[in-house]
């Protein structure tokens, strides 16, 4: 018999209720939908942006909503306390490891036509070869006319894909290491396949000005005839291919969630629930969704750019009548809203299971992130983890604790380190994911449901 002084982590599911298990199924499946539509970082602050300007934010006000080139985007609740107590902050980013295609990316290669890409972020490059794919993004014309590209998500539309190598001819690449065998030039997109017409003469002889690449040709033609687009514009295009399909139940009692994506968007739709949700009790409240996280942060709208500084300034000029906004900084608290690696039934070698995450048993603790010797982390104060468990606790909500993998085996970085830099307090703290940064991950609804209910709580706190 365990010790009552002992700690276990607790399951979600063991605490649902009849109408718990009805709200869970109910978010899960508008969590179903969510995922569906929103695969890259402009489709999600689209839908974020929808959402909220339907509940009355706006640029000004009481209610404020910034995003910024359609790629990150800060939104605000002011609350009854005074800002200078600072924010309750969750923060997630919005982008995740996909293929994009190069300025130049048309090609011929044995009578196909083919998208040449550029892998974007950590991804195993093997698992996007022999599957549908839809390319996503936006095209801009030379007058500044943009062209929203949705193609392979509709029933009928055609979808896009990248050849594997068939075993027959496999051997040397069977015997490689998993790095060396799949090279990125390779991670060629077919687009097309049949010619353009020979153009004939009054003889029945082809014309001298037949193309040398017809697959391509014809290829320009019907993307022209379509979508009023030449080659000129993909250099200046931002498209991706990412996993065709929608987002799936996965198992026979449809417990678990299967898409593209969840890293890092099911934290930024429990987030963006959560502040639909939330009271506005305590400290005033934000969400903070960036791009460019799987990459470093870096860029104009990443976490290492002066955007969410400059929105708090504005914060603090409008609802502090001139508070310095490092006031506001210092006495923020935050939550870096990012995923866990769940404890994988097949490879549970990589863990160290005492600290590993589990499925189910709510939103995971990460104190610290980095690697190694906790090099690159964020590592949050032991006074701060003690109040947000006291207020979990206090709530029944569960939560666990979870390092990545084993010492000098594991690790990864988040947007908490660019949090941190101002002073405020923040850790870690999301949902456990099997095969994160596949194509098709794994979430389990129990958790789903958990991570809401932590954030909002959050939100309405004032530890």
């Amino acid at each position: 018999m365990d010790t009552p002084f002992a700690y276990t982590p607790k399951s979600v599911w063991e605490g649902l209720n009849a109408q718990a298990r009805k709200d869970m199924d109910a978010l899960a499946a508008r969590y179903v939908d969510f995922l569906t539509r929103c695969k890259t970082e402009r489709e999600t602050v689209a839908y974020i942006c929808e959402r909220l300007a339907a509940q009355g934010y706006a640029e000004t006000g009481d209610k404020v909503l910034r995003p910024l080139r359609g790629k990150a985007v800060f939104a605000a609740r002011r609350g009854a306390l005074p800002l200078e107590r600072g924010l309750n902050l969750l923060a997630a980013h919005a982008d995740s490891p996909r293929l994009d295609f190069k300025q130049r990316p048309l090609v011929e290669q044995a009578c196909v036509a083919q998208a040449k890409t550029h892998y974007y972020g950590g991804i195993r490059k093997y698992q996007w070869l022999a599957r549908p794919l839809a390319l996503h993004g936006v095209v801009v014309r030379e007058n500044g006319e943009a062209l929203p590209v949705t193609i392979g998500e509709k029933p009928g539309e055609p979808v896009f894909c990248i050849a594997d190598l068939l075993p027959h001819l496999a051997q040397k690449q069977s015997t490689q290491p998993v790095s060396e065998a799949f090279e990125g030039e390779k991670l060629n997109v077919i687009l097309g396949h049949s010619p353009k017409p020979s153009a004939q003469s009054a003889k029945g002889k082809e014309k001298e000005d037949t193309p040398k690449e017809p697959v391509k040709a014809l290829l320009l033609e019907l993307l022209h005839k379509k979508y009023g687009i030449t080659e000129e514009d993909f250099v200046t295009a931002e498209l991706q291919a990412v996993p065709a399909g929608p987002a799936r139940f996965v198992g026979f009692d449809k417990a678990l969630v299967g898409a593209y994506g969840q890293d890092d968007r099911i934290c930024v739709f429990t987030a963006l629930e959560a502040l639909l949700e939330a009271a506005p009790t305590g400290r005033s409240m934000a969400v903070m969704f960036w791009d460019k996280e799987e990459i470093g942060s870096d860029g104009a709208t990443g976490a290492s750019s002066r955007f969410f500084q400059y929105c708090v300034e504005d914060l603090a000029q409008a609802w502090g009548q001139g508070l310095p906004a490092s006031r506001v900084f210092l006495e923020t608290r935050a939550l870096s809203a990012d995923v866990a690696g769940a404890l994988d039934p097949d490879y549970q070698d990589v863990h160290e299971k005492q600290n590993a995450a589990l499925l189910g048993y709510g939103p995971t603790f990460c104190k610290f992130t980095g690697s190694r010797g906790k090099y690159g982390a964020s590592e949050a104060d032991a006074e701060y983890f003690a109040a947000l468990r006291g207020l979990y606790n206090s709530k029944g909500i569960p939560w666990q604790a979870a390092e990545l993998g084993k010492v000098d085996h594991g690790g990864g970085g988040t947007v908490a380190l660019f949090l941190a830099a101002y002073g405020m307090r923040v850790i870690d703290l999301g949902p456990a994911i099997l095969s994160m940064h596949s194509p098709f991950e794994l979430a389990s609804c129990a958790d789903v449901y958990a991570t809401a209910q932590a954030y909002r709580a959050f939100l309405e706190a004032q530890v």
